[in-house]
C-alpha cells in the first residue's frame, strides 16, 4: 500500500503545483480575484486546475478501493499513468485548448479502469 500512498501524495502535489500555476498566471495577465477570467492563457491554466480537482475527487478512493479489492501495484501503476496524463494534459492545454486530449485520455482511462476494477473486485468480495 505504501507505493498507492506514495502517488496519492505526487498526484496532490501536482494539484497543488497547477494551483501555483494559476497564481502565477494571476499576476502575469493582471487578473485579480475572485475573477476567473480575462486572458484566455490564464483561463486555460485555471481549466486545467479545476479539472484536475474534479478528477481527484474519483482518482483516490478509486485508488484506494482498487489496491484494497485487486492489487496495490496495479492501482499505483494506473495512478502512475494519470499523474503523466495530468502532466501531458497541462503542457497542452495551456499551449492551445485543442491539444488537451492525449492528456485528457491519459489521465481518464486510469481512472476508469480503477472504479470498474474496484467494483467487481468489491462485489467478489461480497459473494
Amino acid at each position: 500500500m505504501a507505493f498507492v500512498h506514495l502517488v496519492i501524495v505526487v498526484a496532490l502535489a501536482q494539484y497543488l503545483a497547477f494551483g501555483m500555476a494559476v497564481a502565477r498566471a494571476r499576476v502575469r495577465h493582471g487578473i485579480h480575484a475572485p475573477a476567473i477570467t480575462g486572458h484566455a492563457d490564464f483561463e486555460r491554466c485555471y481549466r486545467v486546475q479545476m479539472n484536475t480537482l474534479e478528477l481527484l475527487i474519483a482518482l483516490v478512493p478509486g485508488m484506494l478501493i482498487f489496491a484494497l479489492y485487486v492489487d496495490p501495484l496495479w492501482s499505483a501503476a494506473l495512478g502512475c499513468v494519470y499523474v503523466i496524463g495530468r502532466l501531458v494534459y497541462y503542457v497542452g492545454y495551456t499551449r492551445a485548448a485543442e491539444r488537451r486530449h492525449i492528456g485528457f485520455g491519459l489521465s481518464m482511462m486510469p481512472i476508469l479502469f480503477l472504479l470498474l476494477g474496484g467494483f467487481i473486485g468489491a462485489l467478489r468480495a461480497l459473494f
